[in-house]
């Protein structure tokens, strides 16, 4: 089976910028592909790209077996795309949005399903400017669904949802996914990537600095095991704490993080100093690294440019 999105050698530049700098991947057909980076790295332009949305300056791009610089009409009937704000007329009701929109695709999902599916049934005659901002972010993935997509966009879909809201988002993501729907995803909260990804690209300066399922990104990071803790008040120095850790350690206020490979060592080290000074640790806990802690790894501090 070919794969769903297949990009190789990709370029974008905003006058000396290179936004997207040579970036190759693949998505294969039903896949959660995430791809994951600070403002400024080249996410935001490459998704544009894939999408028809932006032109590119080099390589090639195949997304269903189209290249969506030329893709017109037949292409975007194929896709959905939930945009970080979809612009649409508030003084409609979330049931004529829907409506309106699915005339646009020759095929459509139902309405009625469809707003069960984004769990607006009971606003479906509401107006969306009385809607509340998470509310109205379930109407903008309600719209990337009605044209029933063989792949769908979701840019930073669960923004303004609660805890409770975002999950349940996610076991949508996960139905389309195994009804055969093939997802690119764009997000800021990196246990979202974590929980829903098969496989993920982190960009930084416009290229991909890693590539692959989120285990294989912990197991290849360079420290694997995060130890935290919070301090009591500690008048003497902290230098015979921190000077002979093997790992990496940082902190704010009374926290502590260290990120290190011996973890045995720097606990044995971290608890003996503890004991001997009479002091409780307070929280301590000692975990595998997370998507976020080797995300933070790859991209460090990076805050970006205008160009995403």
């Amino acid at each position: 089976m070919s794969p769903a999105i297949e990009v190789t050698d990709l370029t974008k530049r905003y006058g000396d910028l290179r936004a997207v700098d040579g970036v190759s991947f693949s998505v294969e057909p039903g896949e959660v592909f995430a791809i994951l980076g600070p403002n400024g790295a080249g996410k935001s332009t490459t998704v544009e790209i894939l999408e028809g949305h932006r032109k590119r300056d080099g390589g090639l791009v195949s997304v269903l077996g189209i290249d969506p610089a030329k893709g017109g009409r037949e292409y975007r009937n194929r896709v959905g795309i939930v945009l970080q704000s979809a612009g649409i007329d508030k003084e409609l009701s979330v049931r004529e949005v829907l409506d309106l929109y699915a005339t646009a695709y020759t095929r459509r999902r139902p309405v009625d399903e469809v707003l069960e599916a984004v769990e607006l049934t009971e606003k479906a005659d509401a107006r969306v400017r009385s809607l509340s901002g998470g509310q109205q972010r379930r109407v903008d993935l309600a719209l990337g669904l009605i044209g029933d997509p063989e792949l769908i966009f979701l840019d930073e879909p669960t923004t303004g949802f609660d805890p409770a809201a975002r999950r349940r988002s996610w076991e949508l993501v996960r139905k389309l996914t195994a009804d055969g729907t093939t997802v690119v995803l764009t997000t800021h909260y990196l246990e979202e990537a974590e929980q829903l990804a098969d496989r993920v690209a982190v960009m930084s300066g416009g290229r991909i600095v890693a590539e692959g399922t989120p285990e294989a990104l912990r197991a290849n990071a360079d420290s694997g095991t995060v130890i935290r803790f919070a301090l009591p008040s500690v008048n003497a120095p902290l230098s015979d704490l921190l000077d002979p850790l093997v790992g990496e350690a940082s902190g704010r206020d009374r926290r502590i993080e260290i990120v290190t490979s011996a973890p045995t060592a720097d606990l044995a080290h971290i608890t003996a100093w503890a004991v001997d000074r009479g002091i409780e640790l307070q929280g301590l806990v000692v975990e595998s690294m997370n998507l976020e802690d080797v995300y933070l790894q790859l991209v460090g501090d990076e805050t970006g440019d205008a160009a995403t």
